[in-house]
């Protein structure tokens, strides 16, 4: 089943006089279950798609559906419906709520959606245990280390149980050893609950575990094809 798909999408950026372009006429299908990276070069247009894709950007020309609908033209309240319950984010800097424990962090979704007391406390904490965080989840962003923090946002983003995640540059900010339990805790999730994962990247450590690249340069995407055995290890 096909999740989302971009039809000769373009985003043009524009400071005063100067337009930039940032995708030029993209097309790209995601089915469900994949594991994809979209790789590049700073500035080759991979976060860019993954804002259209995640609703947080609408494109000058073209569609992106999610899930078979057309959100291309979804008003701002629209675009936060969507988000809220089907896509989930995992960010560079794992944008987590300072004030917040672990535990409170993962919360967040599930009391946007009206989730009961109950529901809530087994949720995350099946999502802390398949993160390898039962027992820091009290403890406050800046009492954990950065490896533990993406992963919280890794349980955070599988709050609600939506179809696709999107990750960008999810190691970019981890030491090796790090980036490779996150990677590795990604993979797993992926298998296990059958969401669909988009991570933009450039290093090449992170794409091996990719099971299909899609390579952009200069807004055009260049190649797009399965791999046919991920490497594990970064």
């Amino acid at each position: 089943m096909e999740v989302t798909r971009i039809d000769n999408v373009t985003r043009v950026f524009k400071i005063g006089k100067v337009e930039t372009q940032a995708l030029r006429g993209v097309s790209l299908s995601i089915q469900s279950g994949e594991f994809t990276a979209l790789v590049g070069p700073s500035g080759s247009g991979k976060t860019t798609l993954l804002q259209l894709i995640g609703c947080l950007d609408q494109p000058t020309s073209g569609q992106v559906y999610i899930n078979g609908k057309d959100v291309s033209r979804l008003n701002r309240n629209q675009r936060a419906d969507m988000r809220r319950g089907t896509i989930g984010f995992i960010f560079q800097f794992f944008a987590l709520i300072p004030t917040l424990t672990a535990y409170e962090n993962v919360e967040i979704p599930l009391l946007l959606t009206g989730q009961g007391a109950a529901q809530r406390r087994a949720r995350v904490g099946e999502l802390l245990k398949a993160v390898d965080l039962s027992d820091r989840a009290h403890h406050r962003p800046d009492q954990l280390s950065g490896g533990e923090q993406q992963r919280v946002a890794i349980a955070r983003a599988l709050a609600t149980k939506p179809s696709l995640i999107l990750a960008d540059e999810p190691t970019a900010n981890l030491d090796t050893p790090n980036g490779k339990q996150v990677m590795e805790i990604m993979t797993r999730l992926n298998q296990e609950t059958g969401v669909t994962f988009i991570f933009a990247t450039h290093d090449p450590r992170v794409i091996q575990y990719a099971r299909r690249v899609v390579t952009l340069r200069d807004g055009l995407v260049l190649e797009n094809g399965m791999v046919e055995k991920v490497v594990q290890g970064v």
